[in-house]
């Protein structure tokens, strides 16, 4: 076995999925059981009592890798980051990979926080969750949206992204190589193998899975469209048309650019991030 596979089995099996989530000061561990029975687990952090923003990670992401935004929020929001099925500290579900049992565990989540409103901050395969859930249940449980760089649906399609050649990648190799290449920043090589640990606890199958949810791309868009909740969609360049688009197709609709980030934008430009949606939260979702 290559020796970064080695490192990497190591740290799979000696590292909880919490073990990151432990140094975010203020958050608490919280469980619910879905209707399906699984054990899906959130972090949780901030006063109870305040507005809610809930984070939605994306495809294998651990809870924890929204800790700055945790520790930034938390000051004046009730915060939750949640691990999808699979992910984080959840169960291994033995089936409901797919946009519409993801959607609907999004939902149940809400359920388990009370009748208030939230803000969904929904992230790469997260926005589609988001949506897949507003698709199915409507957008009464959402006070506003935060979309953060993946396709809504909207023109021009994305441009798939050139696959490297040479030698076959294991899975291992495949997922350290996919979370190294989403940060533009340099990040610590410790910081890397912990959060590929955590991508690789999700079931290689399940994972693929996750990347093939059976809908066209005009679930998606039905799915913005159908609801008049402020959204702020955030993206990287490649998506600048779509966000120009939904700019002028949907009312109630910011967008913001981060031409210098990486994938994991809110990690590489946390402070502009935050700032960002602040704002948007005090301005377009709960005015002070």
């Amino acid at each position: 076995m290559p020796f970064r596979a080695l490192i990497l089995a190591w740290a799979l099996a000696i590292l909880p999925a919490a073990c990151h989530a432990q140094t975010i000061r203020g958050t608490v561990d919280r469980y619910f059981i879905t209707s399906d029975g699984v054990r899906l687990h959130y972090l949780e952090a901030g006063p109870r009592d305040a507005p809610a923003i809930v984070f939605v990670p994306g495809w294998t992401m651990p809870a924890w890798i929204f800790g700055p935004q945790i520790t930034y929020f938390s000051r004046q929001y009730h915060v939750i980051a949640f691990d999808p099925r699979g992910q984080g500290e959840s169960d291994i579900a033995a089936d409901g990979y797919n946009q519409d049992r993801r959607g609907q565990d999004i939902g149940e989540l809400l359920q388990t926080l009370g009748p208030r409103q939230v803000v969904i901050v929904g992230w790469s395969l997260g926005v589609l969750d988001t949506l897949a859930f507003i698709h199915n249940s409507g957008d009464a449980q959402i006070a506003g949206l935060v979309l953060v760089d993946n396709s809504v649906g909207e023109n021009p399609p994305p441009r798939p992204e050139p696959q490297p050649r040479g030698k076959r990648l294991t899975h291992d190799e495949y997922m350290h190589d996919f979370v190294l290449a989403m940060f533009h920043t340099r990040q610590p090589a410790s910081y890397i193998d912990e959060l590929t640990a955590a991508t690789l606890r999700v079931p290689e199958y399940d994972a693929r899975a996750l990347l093939d949810y059976p809908v066209p791309r005009s679930y998606w868009r039905e799915a913005i469209m159908s609801t008049q909740k402020p959204v702020l969609y955030i993206v990287r360049p490649h998506l600048q048309g779509q966000a120009d688009n939904l700019l002028l197709d949907r009312p109630n609709t910011q967008i913001a650019l981060f031409p210098h980030a990486g994938h994991a934008l809110f990690v590489d430009a946390a402070p502009h991030f935050d700032a960002l949606v602040g704002r948007f939260l005090s301005t377009a979702v709960w005015p002070q």
